[in-house]
């Protein structure tokens, strides 16, 4: 059934995306979006529009494109929309000006079963630190970042073989229905919704921070189990960076890894010690078992499976894995 609330949606990338085209499907009427100001991108720095803005021009819906949240021209634009209720899906963050706009309020969909995983870069960390299940969220807006009472959960289990970007487009599809459902609740009425942590909550928060470069190197002195969830949680993007480093021959070699499997073996080898037969493995040893690298990339070259790898490149002598 379709929403007769007037919604303006906020969000940018494909994550985005699904529930904006979503809302559209049930007929929910959606006045305008707003995304970020289209940016140059690539060798030519060609313009290129945001992921929401291609899909709201094809379906005829306004779009604004403020640079400062806070500007008076975008602020009055937006209170003359009218809208009921404002949608937020993977933007940035809302000053108070903008959320507290309407009376039914805003609300935000985040891909973490709150209160765990405030942060970023939610679905990478919960591949990270080996999580079996994960889920998305939707809450009301406020000042503090991410704290807002729940609306509405759904779980979603992590698969041992899942890397961020197969997780990504799970929630993305569960979150865009998840979406439309807190739009019929609000629609109805007041939604009965809950606080995150009751007063005195002693509950360890997991956090998900912004990836950087010293959070996506590879770290020897964690298991080989950590190292392969460390890869799927940064596979596609960005790829966990190493070394390979023959101290002998005074040679050191970038390079990313974006798939990789763990073996649980009792060794007495040095971590990131590297075997290979040259031709189909290569074998990596760490705390309590050893990982195989199967898609990996040298700086320059493109990413490339374990055996064309080793047609174009030799282990000869020693060679380590070092962060």
């Amino acid at each position: 059934m379709s929403s007769p609330l007037k919604i303006v949606f906020f969000g940018t990338p494909g994550f985005a995306v699904a529930s904006l085209e979503n809302l559209i499907k049930h007929g929910c009427d959606v006045l305008a979006v707003v995304t970020a100001p289209d940016k140059p991108s690539g060798r030519g720095k060609k313009i290129r529009f945001s992921p929401v803005k291609v899909y709201s021009l094809e379906k005829g819906i306004a779009c604004l494109q403020p640079g400062n949240l806070k500007d008076a021209g975008f602020l009055a634009a937006l209170k003359n929309l009218k809208a009921d209720l404002f949608i937020v899906v993977a933007f940035r963050m809302l000053p108070d000006a903008v959320w507290m706009m309407h009376p039914k309020g805003t609300f935000n969909l985040h891909a973490s079963l709150l209160p765990q995983y405030r942060g970023a870069a939610t679905i990478n960390w919960a591949i990270i630190n080996g999580e079996r299940k994960t889920g998305v969220t939707t809450f009301f807006i406020r000042h503090d970042i991410d704290t807002g009472n729940i609306i509405l959960q759904e779980e979603v289990p992590i698969h041992p073989d899942m890397n961020a970007g197969e997780l990504h487009d799970v929630l993305m599809r569960v979150g865009a229905e998840l979406v439309y459902k807190s739009v019929c609740l609000i629609a109805g009425g007041n939604p009965a919704t809950r606080e995150q942590l009751s007063p005195g909550d002693k509950t360890i928060l997991k956090i998900a921070p912004k990836l950087d470069k010293m959070n996506t190197r590879l770290d020897i002195h964690k298991t080989a189990e950590e190292i392969v969830n460390h890869i799927r949680g940064l596979s596609p993007v960005p790829g966990l960076s190493a070394e390979f480093l023959n101290p002998e021959a005074g040679i050191s070699l970038s390079v990313k890894i974006f798939k990789a499997k763990f073996q649980k073996e009792n060794h007495h080898k040095v971590p990131g010690f590297i075997e290979s037969d040259n031709k189909t493995f290569i074998k990596v040893y760490f705390l309590k078992g050893v990982v195989y690298p199967e898609e990996l990339q040298l700086a320059g070259r493109n990413t490339v499976n374990v055996k064309d790898f080793l047609n174009g490149f030799a282990f000869q002598g020693t060679w380590y894995l070092k962060g």
